[in-house]
């Protein structure tokens, strides 16, 4: 096993929600737990491009998981698991569905150590435009001075 890849199980679980005449099955994970025991095992795998994202999620009062499960509307079907809400914001932006779960102690120590040994991302730091670049350029008019 790598420092930056550990297996997860999950299960899911369905809800039927009732309002007024109309049902709805909404799913959600029912179960996490370190390991490959459950039906659905998915490996988090650590970047070191998403370590401001992990910083953050790991700030919030509850640090969460996100697994993709599929497109909106279709049975889940989980396919990956991440720790940064970025990637879990580009999934929903590409229509699937994101189930969130509260992150495991244990992963949120793993994921401290793993940001302690390969320090935090860097800040982005812009550049300085040379001085007077993007700017128009003076033009000398024809007055003449009085």
């Amino acid at each position: 096993m790598t420092d930056n890849l550990r297996p997860l199980s999950i299960t899911l679980v369905a809800e039927t929600k009732h309002i007024n005449r109309f049902s709805q099955t909404q799913w959600r994970i029912g179960e996490l737990t370190l390991g490959e025991q459950g039906p659905y095992v998915l490996f988090l795998q650590l970047s070191m491009t998403e370590r401001a994202a992990y910083r953050f999620n790991l700030t919030a009062a509850t640090p969460r998981l996100f697994v993709r499960a599929g497109f909106t509307g279709q049975a889940p079907e989980p396919g990956a698991i991440t720790a940064s809400q970025d990637v879990a914001a580009g999934w929903m932006d590409g229509e699937q569905q994101v189930l969130e779960v509260a992150m495991p102690m244990a992963i949120q120590i793993w994921i401290e150590s793993y940001l302690a040994r390969h320090g935090e991302a860097p800040m982005e730091i812009r550049k300085k435009k040379r001085k007077g670049a993007g700017r128009a350029k003076e033009t000398p008019t024809q007055e003449k001075p009085q």
